[in-house]
């Protein structure tokens, strides 16, 4: 008597990791992107200035611009034309050496509600690249340094981001983990080494 091994169906959802760093091959060095585990780019991140970055697709075409403002807040946009479709607000919470926290504010989900409801949380230490997102008490997606075996220190230039199965746009998930980078104490902010496009 055989058995068969057991048939899942295509679409079943899986948590999809991203790998981030700034020395992807076929990137410019210093250029913050996010590969897939071929090592194949999914979003990378571009920043025409201090104030704004682009996050784009692995052609990229613009998926989401997101501006600094001058309180701490972040707004994000759709596309790169200007402040025309807003699609989230962040707030910072804390922001302490080892316990950052935003709340996010989807701009379609309060629309019609008078007071603004989080839809988000973003919650980590920056020392450790590490945050979790939250969707009420449900995790939508966490960053982790890639610990290896035999390895007493751990480089912070390459972090692992798991995405679990939800249906959340990863584009805002990653758009997410780019706030929370630029949001730490500045040693530690990844983007800030970011090269500005002229």
């Amino acid at each position: 008597m055989t058995t068969s091994a057991p048939v899942h169906p295509a679409n079943l959802p899986i948590p999809v990791d991203l790998f981030v760093s700034k020395k992807h091959p076929g990137l410019p060095r210093g250029v913050l992107g996010f590969a897939d585990s071929s090592g194949n780019i999914v979003f990378r991140v571009n920043r025409p200035s201090d104030d704004k970055t682009v996050l784009l697709d692995s052609t990229g075409i613009p998926l989401i611009s997101i501006y600094r403002h001058q309180d701490g807040s972040w707004q994000g946009f759709k596309g790169d034309d200007g402040e025309k479709d807003s699609l989230f607000k962040v707030k910072r919470i804390m922001n302490k050496f080892s316990n950052t926290e935003l709340e996010v504010f989807l701009v379609a989900e309060n629309e019609n509600q008078g007071e603004l409801t989080c839809d988000f949380k973003v919650k980590g230490c920056h020392f450790q690249r590490s945050c979790t997102i939250y969707k009420g008490d449900s995790i939508v997606a966490q960053t982790n340094l890639m610990h290896k075996l035999r390895k007493i220190y751990v480089r912070r230039n390459k972090f692992r981001l798991t995405i679990f199965p939800s249906s959340e746009d990863p584009a805002l998930i990653v758009a997410l983990v780019v706030i929370f980078l630029v949001n730490g104490p500045k040693k530690f902010r990844v983007l800030d080494k970011l090269p500005i496009s002229i």
